[in-house]
């Protein structure tokens, strides 16, 4: 799996998302009112915003939220301030670092992210210096612990599924960003247990750090993400189980 998807599990198993519930929600409707802005407020013609709107209720974000957010891009003056901006870096162990951002002020967020980066061993890099190294792919993740990931393997294929990774009990599907929504629901009424799905920036190749890096190169991914302006992270480091295990008693 790629180092993002593991650090993914890690946050999801220390429960961080319910600690910093409040910068979640933050977050979560900027997306929303983004989404909005560029599709229109209807879900059913909205791809973006209907992955917004149901990552954001499966954080128990309250509905009125949502509403609101999803009015705000639709229409209201306040959402034309907020803009998308991508940021390109590098973390420990010559690692990339792709950074979505959604900000009222680039400033603010490029200084803060200069801050955390440096602060952390990394650099913020030049527009085009390692996205070239990350492509758009659906990604759908499976609990495989109750089944068999061989056979989940070839009914994600059957179901449309470009590539299939398979680690300990976990399924990773990948599609393209539009046949993601199809093969989930075809993944679901086959009665599989979906543990998420996203479209999300996929690492073509990776790189593999020893432990030192690894801890370093996790801090930093954890402290980027933290920043009120990043809304999602992705890298091409590869952590060993050993320094993830190693990682997840220290902190």
């Amino acid at each position: 799996m790629s180092g993002h998807s593991k650090w993914s599990q890690i946050k999801r198993q220390k429960g961080v998302a319910d600690a910093r519930r409040g910068q979640l929600f933050t977050k979560l409707a900027r997306e929303i009112t983004v989404a909005a802005r560029q599709g229109g407020a209807d879900v059913n013609t909205n791809f973006r915003l209907r992955l917004a709107v149901q990552k954001a209720r499966e954080s128990n974000m309250p509905a009125d939220n949502i509403e609101r957010a999803a009015k705000r891009g639709a229409g209201e003056s306040d959402a034309a301030v907020l803009e998308e901006v991508t940021y390109e870096g590098y973390g420990p162990g010559g690692t990339a670092i792709l950074i979505q951002a959604v900000t009222d002020n680039r400033n603010r967020t490029v200084a803060d992210l200069r801050r955390v980066l440096t602060r952390g061993a990394g650099s913020l890099g030049e527009a085009g210096s390692v996205a070239w190294n990350f492509e758009s792919r659906g990604v759908i993740t499976i609990d495989a612990s109750k089944a068999d990931s061989d056979e989940l393997a070839l009914q994600a294929i059957d179901a449309g599924a470009e590539d299939v990774k398979l680690e300990d009990d976990v399924v990773e599907v990948y599609t393209r960003p539009e046949d993601m929504e199809g093969v989930k629901r075809s993944l679901e009424d086959a009665g599989l247990a979906i543990s998420s799905a996203e479209v999300s920036m996929v690492p073509k190749t990776v790189v593999e750090l020893g432990e030192k890096d690894a801890h370093s190169a996790l801090r930093l991914l954890e402290r980027i993400e933290e920043l009120d302006d990043v809304q999602r992270v992705f890298s091409n480091a590869d952590f060993s189980e050993q320094a993830l295990e190693t990682y997840e008693a220290a902190s």
